[in-house]
């Protein structure tokens, strides 16, 4: 789908509005141009004319188990299986072939099955390299995803790629359950697949990425919550922000994060539908909590841009 290209005056207004689904915009810049596409739940494609890079890519939406303190879900004439922690999930690969077919590198913040679930299936059909902790390697081990293809980080690393480089930044999983959510568990060695739901939803810490990518800076979280000194100092152009209602258990979320990042142009936000439910299932419930985020984010950075992007749509820098 070709981006729209839009005045920054529009972008703006859809703010306020916040329809069903956003159109897609472009967002002038003086870097290259770089591409974002979003997959739906922590997912999206991020690229320019010759690199491809995919954080979190899940597509398969299954009925599975819903995150901490929230109930399954029900969708009224939903016939899909409902999977639980102990069922041996099915990757919807004709969703994954359908909505991406190459990628250079696959970034994956954690190992909870909203996250990698398709992982092993898109890094086998693309050959793309992926970066993540061991917990995520040792799944994508257990797929027989070759080892020349995983880089294992904790944290801290800064890789050059030549035509990018991505800084590891040690982060922190969203304050689920009210608080009560916390998680050590690792994905161990020796995994062999099929692995059961509960077997591969071993967080084993969480990341973000600082990518670099044709003059411009993007930062990428994949949950609701991030180290605030991990991040000072930090100037990105764009920032992909948890954006869901478990935001709300992190004091200031919003302020601190746009004051640390130096009032960044462009906000997008990520994880804030319900990902249990299919693409065509309306998220407008979901499209109207956002309204809180953007407003959040208005008052701490009243320039910067909140476009809510399209499933599978373009938002266009540059």
């Amino acid at each position: 789908m070709p981006p729209t290209f839009v005045t920054r005056k529009a972008v703006l207004q859809s703010l306020y509005t916040l329809p069903v689904v956003a159109s897609s915009a472009a967002v002038p810049s003086s870097g290259g141009a770089v591409n974002f596409r979003y997959l739906g739940t922590a997912g999206w494609e991020i690229s320019d004319h010759t690199t491809i890079i995919l954080v979190d890519p899940y597509v398969s939406r299954i009925n599975g188990p819903p995150p901490p303190g929230l109930p399954p879900y029900k969708g009224l004439g939903d016939s899909r299986r409902v999977y639980g922690w102990d069922d041996v999930p099915t990757p919807d690969t004709v969703a994954v072939d359908a909505h991406i077919s190459r990628a250079t590198l696959i970034a994956v913040t954690h190992a909870h099955y909203d996250h990698i679930l398709d992982v092993p299936d898109i890094a086998l059909k693309t050959q793309a390299l992926v970066i993540g902790h061991e917990s995520t390697q040792n799944i994508l081990r257990a797929y027989n995803v070759p080892e020349q293809q995983l880089l294992t980080v904790r944290g801290g690393e800064d890789y050059d790629f030549g035509l990018f480089s991505i800084k590891v930044i040690p982060s922190i999983h969203s304050a689920l359950d009210h608080k009560h959510y916390y998680s050590s568990a690792q994905a161990p060695a020796g995994l062999h697949a099929p692995l059961t739901l509960r077997q591969m939803h071993r967080e084993g810490g969480t990341l973000a990425f600082l990518i670099r990518l044709s003059g411009h800076e993007i930062l990428v979280f994949g949950s609701m919550n991030y180290i605030e000194r991990e991040i000072e100092g930090l100037e990105p152009d764009v920032v992909i922000v948890g954006a869901g209602s478990s935001r709300k258990e992190i004091y200031e979320y919003s302020g601190r994060l746009m004051r640390s990042l130096r009032f960044p142009k462009l906000v997008l936000p990520t994880h804030w539908d319900n990902f249990l439910a299919p693409f065509a299932v309306s998220q407008q419930p979901q499209i109207t909590a956002l309204q809180s985020f953007v407003r959040e984010i208005k008052a701490a950075s009243p320039d910067t841009m909140v476009p809510l992007p399209q499933y599978f749509a373009t938002v266009r820098l540059g």
